[in-house]
């Protein structure tokens, strides 16, 4: 059973940027995904990558300011987060897809305990 581990959130103005991190304990040789849950909101897809770092699929909501990356000879994969909007505020997950479509919470295994991102106005 693979273990994930996010970390790189934090506080940040409006127009700023992160780089969010997730650590796996060993190698996954899937797609993995990001997903985000604000306060009393459904937890929402963000981004996905596939194992060959071939493929990428993105929410509207962060398309053309987030970018999904993976080095899979470190089991790390990455969320660098661009532009940043006070909606963008909440708790970010990763996760290992197990099936469906990738924007699918559903179809996710293995998530971390996440990390909190806080966009200010």
């Amino acid at each position: 059973q693979v273990q994930l581990a996010e970390s790189g959130g934090g506080l940040v103005q409006a127009g700023g940027s992160l780089r969010l991190s997730c650590a796996a304990s060993r190698r996954t040789f899937s797609t993995m995904g990001w997903f985000r849950q604000a306060p009393g909101k459904e937890r929402e897809f963000v981004a996905a990558i596939s194992w060959s770092d071939i493929s990428t699929y993105y929410a509207d909501s962060v398309k053309g300011r987030f970018t999904v990356s993976r080095d899979n000879a470190k089991n790390t994969l990455y969320l660098q987060m661009n532009s940043l909007k006070p909606e963008d505020t909440a708790v970010y997950y990763c996760a290992v897809h197990t099936m469906g479509t990738w924007d699918n919470t559903n179809g996710y295994k293995n998530w971390g305990q996440g990390t909190q991102v806080t966009v200010s106005s």
